[in-house]
């Protein structure tokens, strides 16, 4: 707000140098009664003040005057899109991570690897699996038995 308010009372001045320049008509001093008057010093001061206050915020801002909230907007738009472009890296590396997932599912099957199909073959009991093994001709049993 304080930068429009700049803004407009520097445009006033430019419009009294133009009437000064073209009419040799001082529009505030025409208003206060003469220039030396303390009302038309004083609209004088504040108009370069503001003035000054453009230049250094030129400055400051690298180039650039964002009269009315121009500034936030545009932060916030550039805030949003790099928000976005996070979002749609994120979909599209866990996009590419799925279709690697499912590459190598592909290449198991292919392969004969076979996935669990059911709970039990984790509680497998190898102890309970030899127990009701009597059959002794197994590899195993036959070496061990020639000795």
């Amino acid at each position: 707000m304080l930068t429009f308010i700049a803004f407009a009372l520097t445009i006033a001045g430019c419009i009294n140098w133009l009437l000064i320049g073209l009419l040799q008509y001082d529009f505030v001093a025409g208003i206060f009664g003469y220039q030396g008057s303390v009302f038309s010093r004083l609209i004088y001061i504040i108009v370069g003040a503001s003035a000054v206050f453009l230049v250094v915020k030129l400055f400051l801002d690298k180039g650039s005057i964002h009269i009315w909230g121009f500034k936030k907007l545009k932060a916030k738009k550039e805030k949003m899109a790099l928000a976005n472009a996070n979002i749609d890296a994120s979909e599209e590396k866990r996009s590419r991570h799925n279709k690697d997932e499912e590459k190598q599912k592909e290449r198991l099957r292919e392969s004969g690897y076979h996935e669990k199909t059911s709970e039990n073959d984790d509680n497998f009991d190898f102890d309970r699996s030899i127990q009701n093994n009597d059959n002794r001709n197994s590899l195993f049993d036959e070496h061990f038995d020639k000795r």
